[in-house]
């Protein structure tokens, strides 16, 4: 792919996610801090890294694979912020805006990886 991955609306977004995430998490108990705190902020950052790297890839393979372990992150997030709410670490609005940004995120991974799939098919039939 090699091209510059902050132009990307995905990366764009997971930043505004990563961000979010570290505001929300600022509160937490102290004694959550190696554990449930430090969790959901690797998970976030690891997003944005993902998308990164796999934005440097030559082959759509090799892309896609990035993109799947950032979508794997953000279900992984989604997660942890639902034990978070369920612990009275967030409230429900705090959860509700984190949980929209997280679905729209999931939603540019989706798409990211549907438009290389087509890159991937492509290059498939020109080989043929």
């Amino acid at each position: 792919m090699d091209r510059d991955y902050t132009e990307l609306a995905i990366y764009r977004e997971v930043r505004k996610l990563v961000t979010l995430t570290y505001i929300l998490t600022t509160n937490f108990p102290g004694e959550e801090l190696l554990a449930l705190t430090s969790q959901i902020r690797r998970m976030a950052t690891s997003v944005s890294f993902n998308i990164t790297e796999g934005s440097r890839r030559v082959t759509p393979e090799d892309t896609l694979q990035f993109l799947h372990i950032a979508g794997e992150s953000l279900n992984k997030l989604e997660s942890h912020f639902h034990l978070a709410l369920d612990q009275h670490y967030i409230s429900k609005e705090d959860f509700e805006v984190i949980n929209k940004k997280i679905l729209l995120c999931k939603k540019l991974v989706i798409g990211f990886i549907n438009c290389y799939k087509l890159i991937e098919n492509e290059e498939f039939r020109t080989i043929i």
